[in-house]
């Protein structure tokens, strides 16, 4: 693979970014890596982990000279961020960001980027429940779907620009509109991740359920809820305050469905039970045909970090 960016600058260093990072490494995607972050300690770490050429101490430096700028930081200070790095942009530079919400970022940033720099939001559907540099790896992006939510009237050669460097960290880019995005994360994700912490929070709170029964007795699907629920509070925190519209409608949605299923419980309507997983059955089916996961028994997940 060919250079795509001359310096790329990392602004937050956690599990995305540090995984953006090593893929850029292990395909030569940047002349120069720059990252920073708002931790002291995240800052000292990556240098001893050393997949940064450079780790400076403020975003004002991090993004001087850079043609892209990556913002991997909680969506509640994208603002507070963009505001600051603003004046120091360079000429011609691409803006992007990682977070999994993209209207809240799109209405944070956007005030805050000169007219002669391009700003192309951006979400990688690719994670673990770590975070923090040590988490990264160069393979997260590898089969995973990052969609880009340009704006109508952004550069094109700038957008197929990010979307070479994306699809040479190995992950398939399509573009999507900025609403239709939050609609779909909040059911492919976001409402998944509420419905996982909360099933957590209902073991924890049935006494008649004790702790050590609930980790001894965890089968597969309890399992799976708290691997969910072990991500990133900030992160999530941040999520469904800023994908509320979205994520509220997929909640009522699902409380319907939620009732159906406890009618048909109620009354032992074992047919509606039936058909009802057999479609749910034919979506995970879906899932795995598109290389999105495994239907092997570990879910692919054994000596993984994904």
């Amino acid at each position: 693979m060919t250079q795509i960016y001359e310096r790329v600058a990392l602004i937050g260093l956690g599990l995305i970014a540090s995984s953006m990072a090593h893929a850029m490494r292990r395909a030569g995607l940047a002349g120069e890596i720059v990252g920073t972050a708002r931790s002291a300690e995240t800052r000292d770490i990556t240098r001893e982990l050393g997949f940064c050429d450079r780790v400076v101490d403020t975003v004002t430096e991090a993004v001087e000279g850079a043609d892209l700028v990556v913002l991997a930081v909680p969506i509640g200070v994208m603002s507070e961020v963009a505001r600051e790095i603003g004046p120091h942009l360079a000429k011609g530079a691409t803006v992007t960001d990682v977070g999994s919400v993209k209207r809240a970022v799109l209405d944070a940033v956007s005030p805050h980027i000169p007219d002669n720099v391009e700003f192309i939001p951006g979400h990688p559907l690719a994670g673990t429940e770590h975070s923090g540099p040590r988490s990264g790896f160069a393979e997260l992006f590898e089969n995973r779907f990052c969609i880009l939510v340009p704006s109508e009237n952004a550069d094109v050669d700038a957008v197929d620009r990010l979307t070479v460097f994306w699809e040479g960290m190995g992950a398939n880019v399509e573009t999507m509109d900025v609403d239709h995005h939050d609609l779909v994360l909040a059911v492919t994700s976001h409402t998944p991740h509420l419905i996982a912490y909360t099933m957590v929070g209902v073991a924890d709170d049935l006494r008649r359920v004790t702790d050590s029964e609930v980790i001894k007795y965890s089968a597969a699907g309890f399992r799976d809820f708290t691997r969910i629920a072990a991500s990133d509070p900030t992160m999530w925190r941040d999520v469904f305050l800023n994908n509320k519209e979205a994520t509220l409608e997929v909640l009522g949605r699902f409380t319907e469905e939620l009732f159906a299923l406890q009618r048909a419980i109620r009354t032992g309507d074992g047919e509606h039970l039936f058909d009802y997983f057999s479609h749910t059955r034919a979506i995970r089916r879906g899932i795995v045909e598109a290389g999105q996961d495994t239907d092997a028994p570990d879910f692919g997940r054994m000596g993984k970090k994904s």
